[in-house]
Parts: structure tokens; C-alpha cells; sequence
């Protein structure tokens, strides 16, 4: 028979699951979130945000207004840490909304995602590329395929002039057009972006909207490249070399000849060995 105290124990036990079943959740406690830290935060790419806190559960809503698609949480989450990955679409400001799965907001902040930069590395040294998506977003985006696709890997610098343009993106070894491109994009030239020195804009025929994957790298101010009107669109710039200029100076000085009828062309090639989105 059971004695008094036996009793009480097990009331009480009783009446504590009780009290934390109704407060919802596997634990009992509302869950609370204490830091978020981003790992991993690129335009383009899935990013890897840690929730901390107590009492975290899979079933948090995550909003973003869009800026961080397709949230989800990993595998190797827990209570008191949750893994969200999610795919970032926007750069500068990406606030984040946690709610309960009852509606309730939990937690709000905002990070912020930096401009994509791409690293070019050639046998001449390497030289990084940071892209302006707001401005030139159809550029960009085009841009990026062709470096995540590896695309760029071994074509060469096939046009360079000294004092004007060192022009890459679309020839391998022998002056041969590297098969593979993609459709021609809308010409963004028009956007206020200006071919000064440094700065990186798509390479096209006489037809406006003909750029596939080649760009160049302008050696000196050529503003005479800018929009000026629908007959005169120019070329559209994307973004500017904010490291490793010294390098393309030495590309630019590289010995050019004649080659399969192309003038410019270096002697010795200048090799893309690779294209990297590095933030």
C-alpha cells in the first residue's frame, strides 16, 4: 500500500506535466532566442544563420521579406542552437522575423549582406571584382553563372591595349571562341555606372543587346564608352576592381601581336586559371 508521501509525490509530479504540457512545445517553455550570427552571407548562395537560445524548435516561422528564400532548418539543430539555411537574393539590409508556429513575433534583427566579389585568378597574379547587383542586376546575374558554372576557368585575356582595355572571358589557347555561352543579355548601360578606371564592363558586338560572357577591365578613364543616348548606349559597367589592379597593369603590359587575323592579342597567354565568388 502506498504510503502518504509516496502519494503526494506522485501528485505533484502529476500536476507539473501537466502545467508544462500546457504551455505547448516539447519542453513546456515559449522559446526564447538570445544572438543570431550569420556563418556564411553571400548574395547568390545559401547562407548558414545560427539561432541561439532555449527552448528553439524546428517549427519557428522565419521571415525575411523575401531577402532569404526557402528557409529551412538542419538536421544538426538542436534547442538551444538552430542551423537555418536559407538562399540569400537581396544585398545591403536583410532583416529576419521569428515567430512562434502560433504567429507570435519572437525575435527581429537585420544583417546585412555584402556586395558579391569575385576573385580572378590568372598565371599573372590574381585580381578581385566587386559587382554592383543593384545597379547592373541582369549583368550581374549573368556574370555569376558563368563564374559558378566554371566557365571561366582557362580562357585568356585575348585583347589588350595599353591605355585603354585588357578584354577577356570568351577564347582558350589559339585564339579558339570557348563554346558554352549562354543567351545574350539585355544591354544595362544606362544605370549611372561609369567606365572610369578600374571599373569592369561586358564586352559586346555592334548589336546592343549581344554580351555573353566576355568583359574587360578599363585601364585608364573611358568615359567616352558611357550611355550617352538610345543611339549611343555605350557598354555596361558592373562593377570595379577594388584589389590586385596592380596586376591587370601588368597584364596590360604584356607584348601583343596578330593572331588568327585579331590584333592585340598578348604573345605569351594570359590565363584565367579560375573565377571564384569569394564573398
Amino acid at each position: 500500500m502506498r504510503t502518504l508521501s509516496t502519494l503526494l509525490a506522485a501528485t505533484a509530479a502529476l500536476l507539473l506535466t501537466t502545467l508544462l504540457t500546457a504551455c505547448g512545445g516539447s519542453t513546456g517553455f515559449p522559446p526564447v532566442i538570445t544572438a543570431v550570427k550569420p556563418q556564411s552571407l553571400s548574395y547568390g548562395r545559401t547562407a548558414t544563420i545560427y539561432l541561439g537560445g532555449k527552448d528553439l524548435r524546428s517549427s519557428l516561422v522565419v521571415e525575411s521579406n523575401g531577402g532569404c528564400t526557402s528557409p529551412s532548418f538542419a538536421s544538426n539543430s538542436s534547442t538551444d542552437v538552430l542551423v537555418l539555411n536559407c538562399l540569400v537574393t537581396v544585398v545591403g539590409d536583410l532583416p529576419l522575423t521569428i515567430k512562434s508556429d502560433n504567429g507570435e513575433v519572437i525575435y527581429t534583427t537585420t544583417l546585412s549582406v555584402p556586395k558579391p566579389q569575385v576573385s580572378i585568378i590568372t598565371n599573372k597574379g590574381s585580381f578581385t571584382l566587386e559587382l554592383d547587383i543593384a545597379s547592373a542586376p541582369i549583368t550581374v546575374k549573368n556574370f555569376l553563372t558563368y563564374v559558378r558554372g566554371g566557365y571561366y576557368s582557362n580562357t585568356l585575356f585575348h585583347r589588350v591595349i595599353p591605355g585603354f582595355v585588357a578584354q577577356a572571358g570568351g577564347y582558350i589557347t589559339g585564339l579558339v571562341r570557348k563554346p558554352g555561352q549562354l543567351d545574350p543579355i539585355e544591354l544595362e548601360s544606362n544605370k549611372g555606372l561609369s567606365n572610369a578606371r578600374a571599373s569592369v564592363a561586358m564586352a559586346r558586338t555592334n548589336i546592343f543587346n549581344s554580351a555573353t560572357s566576355e568583359f574587360y577591365v578599363n585601364l585608364v578613364d573611358n568615359t567616352f564608352l558611357d550611355y550617352k543616348n538610345a543611339a549611343n548606349p555605350g557598354y555596361a559597367v558592373f562593377g570595379t576592381v577594388v584589389q590586385g589592379m596592380d596586376v591587370v597593369d601588368a597584364i596590360a603590359a604584356v607584348p601583343t601581336g596578330v593572331l588568327n587575323g585579331s590584333t592585340d592579342v598578348p604573345l605569351s597567354d594570359i590565363a584565367i586559371t579560375m573565377a571564384i565568388q569569394s564573398k
